[in-house]
């Protein structure tokens, strides 16, 4: 086996063969393609403030060479000392291979001084965070992560720090806003919820990725956000949100939280697909059934978080999909935060997928 570093020429090869390690799998769709292609041809707006260098581990079999592994190194300006392994992919039995892009990773980190590699971060956490690690029979939602289950024993060692994440699931159909009128109106008095402008996207953007910066600052795996990212991501998408879809809550007019949720499109696109013009050509025709709708992310400035803000965008959001939707899934959460775990009891949801993120300590 040899590693191989890539080119931007060679973008094709690697994404051919991430879609080659799913090619008989039901339940994955291709969520990362789109992503990847920009990424690795430069084009991305993150390329502009980070280190891109992917990788392909060949294997040789009667004398032909066939790739078995993949990764992209990333070092970005905003986390400086942390080598990440991100987009990682690779066939089942190829421990060595695995062991090559480790090894060579803390080589390459030993000579730039990193102080950790982590895998599972694909390279900010708007463009996924954690490996999954249970519900490997269940169809990927859309903003989620999917692989293989052996990916998870390929890092599972003694001197790998392993993160834990998890997400919710709650069934809609006989769900009831757990508080009573009278006490929401008063916990939420002096908040109110309103729907994105998205006829001004770079504004709304902007105060997106704002509060992302000041809500998340303290997580384990963030770093700060530029707004030319953010819109970017959004740009994407575009299509398929609708105002409702993101939510801003504010206090005395000052915007300090947000909850960004959306139909699982996925739901609309077939396996080994990835979602394109068909699937909002489905979703504005309302060809096809979508049950499930997915709270891809909650962001509250600090000094709002302890307070009854959280429960005006909860209670908006509930009046909104409350009927049209079976399910309701969050998005990941780390084990270690304890105010998400218990909103997400709150809302009376069950734990669900389960995911993993590894930390090398260097």
């Amino acid at each position: 086996m040899r590693i191989q570093e890539l080119e931007k020429n060679d973008a094709n090869e690697y994404i051919d063969f991430s879609k080659s390690v799913y090619k008989d799998n039901t339940h994955c769709r291709d969520a990362s393609s789109n992503t990847l292609k920009q990424i690795l041809n430069g084009r991305a707006k993150i390329c502009e403030s980070a280190m891109i260098k992917p990788l392909l581990v060949k294997e040789e079999i009667n004398g032909k060479e066939y790739p078995v592994a993949a990764c992209i190194l990333c070092i970005v300006d905003r986390m400086e000392d942390v080598l990440q392994i991100t987009f990682f992919e690779a066939l089942e039995h190829k421990q060595q291979a695995v062991d090559m892009i480790i090894e060579y990773a803390k080589d390459y980190a030993h000579i730039h001084n990193m102080r950790e590699i982590i895998i599972g971060l694909n390279i900010h956490v708007n463009y996924g965070l954690g490996l999954l690690a249970s519900h490997f029979d269940v169809d990927q939602s859309l903003g989620s992560a999917y692989n293989h289950s052996y990916y998870i024993d390929y890092f599972t060692k003694t001197d790998i720090e392993q993160v834990n994440l998890v997400s919710y699931l709650r069934d809609m159909t006989d769900f009831e806003f757990p508080m009573n009128t009278r006490v929401t109106d008063r916990m939420t008095k002096g908040f109110t919820v309103r729907e994105a402008d998205f006829k001004d996207l770079e504004k709304e953007a902007e105060i997106y990725t704002f509060i992302n910066n000041e809500a998340f600052k303290d997580h384990k795996f963030y770093y700060r956000r530029r707004v030319n990212e953010d819109l970017e991501l959004f740009r994407e998408y575009k299509l398929l949100l609708k105002p409702e879809n993101l939510l801003f809550l504010e206090c005395e007019g000052k915007p300090v939280g947000f909850m960004l949720w959306y139909p699982d499109f996925n739901q609309l696109v077939h396996s080994g697909h990835s979602i394109g013009v068909s699937t909002v050509l489905k979703s504005h025709l309302h060809i096809g059934n979508i049950d499930k709708f997915k709270i891809s992310e909650i962001g509250i400035i600090p000094q709002y978080q302890k307070t009854g803000g959280i429960f005006a965008l909860f209670k908006y959001c509930y009046n909104l999909t409350k009927g049209r939707y079976k399910y309701c899934e969050s998005g990941w959460i780390l084990e270690e935060n304890r105010l998400s775990w218990s909103l997400g009891e709150k809302w009376r949801g069950e734990k669900y997928k389960n995911y993993k993120a590894f930390v090398i300590k260097l």
